[in-house]
């Protein structure tokens, strides 16, 4: 354990495992929906053409990964990054002396282990393309008049989360109030769509 401390809070490694963290932390966020899980979408390449390996967006679409959630990419990249940056940093770069010598491998290293990640990541999360092609974007104005239940502990100008039933999985839904008017549990009415903040203007059910 001891050792495992050392090269995981040692550089590079550290940068990987300081990322990694940021990811799980979000993940855990995201099942409480308090933040929404943005999926990647670029525009096609024309017919024959070639992705330019110098843009980051042609690159994911490269290996595959347009159309998944930008941060499970992240998540992979990250994963499989620290995985590399681990074993090298273990087995190579801990038996060099601190000095610039071991920083200037240790930032190539982390380059590398980038690199190397991404099409890994690629490889592993392609499969999963179509369950994510399948998740058809919801048109806001349809949703206009539904009822709501509130899922935040409260809701006011800047935050707070509805359970919606749609008839299959149910949508988490960002919502918008005055403070103080609604908690957990409370049914409210989606009346206006705020492009802006990607969320929704609520008010009490029986207020309709």
């Amino acid at each position: 354990m001891e050792t495992f401390l050392q090269v995981a809070l040692s550089f590079p490694t550290l940068v990987f495992s300081v990322l990694l963290a940021v990811a799980v932390t979000y993940w855990l966020i995201a099942m409480l929906g308090l933040v929404d899980i943005e999926i990647v979408k670029l525009a096609p390449l024309p017919e024959g053409a070639e992705p330019d390996p110098g843009g980051a967006a042609s690159l994911l679409m490269k290996y595959g990964l347009d159309g998944m959630p930008l941060t499970l990419i992240a998540t992979g990249v990250f994963f499989f990054g620290w995985l590399i940056s681990y074993f090298v940093d273990l087995l190579l770069l801990q038996q060099l002396a601190s000095g610039p010598l071991r920083w200037l491998l240790g930032a190539g290293l982390m380059l590398v282990a980038t690199l190397i990640a991404l099409p890994i990541t690629g490889l592993l999360l392609h499969p999963l393309t179509p369950l994510f092609a399948k998740v058809k974007p919801v048109d806001s104005d349809s949703l206009l008049g539904r009822v709501a239940r509130v899922r935040s502990p409260d809701v006011n100008a800047q935050r707070g989360t509805a359970d919606l039933d749609d008839g299959a999985a149910g949508l988490v839904l960002q919502v918008r109030a005055d403070a103080g008017q609604f908690t957990r549990g409370d049914e409210v009415v989606l009346v206006e769509y705020l492009p802006t903040q990607n969320a929704y203007r609520v008010i009490a059910r029986g207020a309709v």
